[in-house]
């Protein structure tokens, strides 16, 4: 039997999260939109949570959901959020 610990390290699954809340925050600031405006449009009541996930703080990280919400604002493909650093 297969087990998770088998199929990815901690390390792998933290530069994971880092990869997609780096592409998120390099969208949104094409966009030019401030983390409170994306925050609030995405379900968020202040802009600290969506802060410490954007930053991937304190192991906060985006879920589908919220991946889902910010494709439509920033108006990109999802692959958008997983495409690799230059």
């Amino acid at each position: 039997m297969l087990s998770f610990s088998n199929i990815l390290t901690e390390e792998e699954e933290n530069e994971f999260f880092k990869l997609v809340s780096f592409n998120v925050k390099r969208i949104r600031k094409e966009k030019a939109m401030s983390q409170l405006e994306v925050a609030l449009s995405i379900g968020h009541r202040s802009s600290g949570f969506y802060a410490n996930i954007e930053n991937y703080s304190h192991g906060k990280h985006f879920n589908l959901k919220h991946l889902l919400r910010l494709s439509k604002l920033f108006d990109v493909s999802i692959e958008e959020f997983f495409k690799p650093i230059k």
